[in-house]
């Protein structure tokens, strides 16, 4: 029994060290210059921020906002030239001649500009004015044809690319933006994480989704990810939270909304900061943790810490293995006996049983919905492979 045991463990290892080897196969996908070595931001305490407003909308309004963010420290501004809207007759942006603003806001206050694309034309526009760096929307992000055209378009430069998640919670989707920008020789390249989409009632504008972020960071270590507070949240109220969360987690740095006139916005009015509550927020309210430190007696007891994790982490692999193997025999006689795979009432039962079950070790319920629906998920797949 215990020589079965042993050999399911190793066998368990092996599993782990091939799920180590992909994701490093995933990593190597993607050649990434340095966030150190853009040339960009100040480094810690404070993260990398960009900050400014959601639209540029006249020439006074963005130069007045560049003003207050250069005395706040900001050296990175960001204001949007294009807006993707929903419906047609709201504000779309004031286009090209907003870019004649970010080349004086970049002469005047010697900061770096960025905005976001969405076309070739767009990336052609920013490149003859000279915009330091460019985004994807959400919403571009989703469209592998539209990231192609701009990847295409910024072939041959040198300016850092950032590529928000999409709209849904899809990892894929924006890994592939991310190859297909870099197949085109751009190394200087960073995500934006701002949430997703969800019909769910939810304090916050989008779901958080911070797993997604958690997993890419893991994928790929190097890669720059910047958390958006502003449109995870929706309203200023949330973004300190959100942000905290964010340094929390160690993500590289924000991105951040921030207008000389919030409540008279023409976008997004309820979710930007005046300058000066900005500054605030980074210099005296949010926490950024030091990444590791030298103290010995710390260190030993994480390691002992995490030993115990790898532990129960084996011993999670090994009981999931056992339930599939489980799951496929119930597969088998189902379909000896001509029985459907998806027994409703039965799964109901279990789950129920199972939250309540979480429910007296402390574990919240959708944390335990969302595994057990997983679990079942790839049971039923297991089955209907039969």
């Amino acid at each position: 029994m215990f020589s079965k045991i042993t050999f399911l463990i190793d066998r368990t290892k092996g599993i782990a060290g091939n799920l180590l080897n992909f994701a490093l196969d995933m990593e190597r996908k993607l050649d990434i210059t340095p966030i150190n070595d853009w040339g960009f931001f100040h480094l810690p305490p404070r993260p990398c921020v960009i900050a400014g407003p959601c639209s540029a909308e006249t020439e006074e309004q963005v130069m007045t906002t560049a003003a207050g963010l250069k005395k706040a420290g900001i050296n990175v501004y960001r204001a949007g030239i294009w807006k993707p809207r929903t419906h047609p007759g709201s504000f779309e942006g004031v286009g090209t001649p907003g870019l004649k603003w970010l080349q004086k806001v970049k002469s005047e206050y010697g900061m770096k500009v960025c905005t976001e694309v969405a076309s070739a034309k767009h990336v052609y526009e920013c490149l003859k004015y000279g915009v330091d760096m460019v985004w994807l929307g959400a919403r571009t992000t989703a469209n592998p044809f539209l990231v192609q055209e701009v990847a295409e378009a910024l072939r041959d430069t040198d300016i850092p690319v950032l590529v928000k998640n999409p709209v849904n919670p899809d990892l894929d989707l924006w890994i592939g933006a991310l190859e297909r920008l870099n197949r085109e020789g751009i190394t200087k390249l960073g995500v934006i994480h701002r949430g997703v989409s969800t019909s769910e009632k939810i304090k916050y504008r989008n779901a958080p989704q911070w797993e997604m972020a958690v997993e890419l960071r893991s994928r790929y270590p190097q890669l720059p990810i910047f958390a958006d507070p502003s449109h995870m949240a929706g309203q200023r109220e949330y973004l300190l939270e959100l942000s905290q969360r964010a340094m929390d987690l160690g993500l590289d740095g924000l991105m951040i909304e921030s207008h000389c006139d919030p409540s008279n916005a023409w976008s997004d009015a309820a979710q930007q900061l005046v300058p000066e509550d900005l500054s605030d927020l980074l210099d005296n309210k949010l926490q950024v943790r030091d990444a590791q430190t030298a103290d010995q007696a710390f260190n030993d007891e994480l390691r002992a810490l995490r030993a115990q994790i790898d532990v129960l982490d084996e011993n999670l692999i090994f009981s999931l293995a056992s339930r599939m193997k489980v799951s496929h025999k119930i597969g088998v006689i189902k379909k000896e006996n001509k029985v459907a795979i998806v027994q409703t009432s039965r799964w109901d039962e279990i789950l129920a049983k199972m939250v309540e079950a979480g429910k007296s070790y402390g574990l919240p319920e959708d944390f335990v919905r969302k595994i057990f629906n997983t679990i079942h998920e790839a049971s039923v797949a297991e089955q209907n492979k039969l």
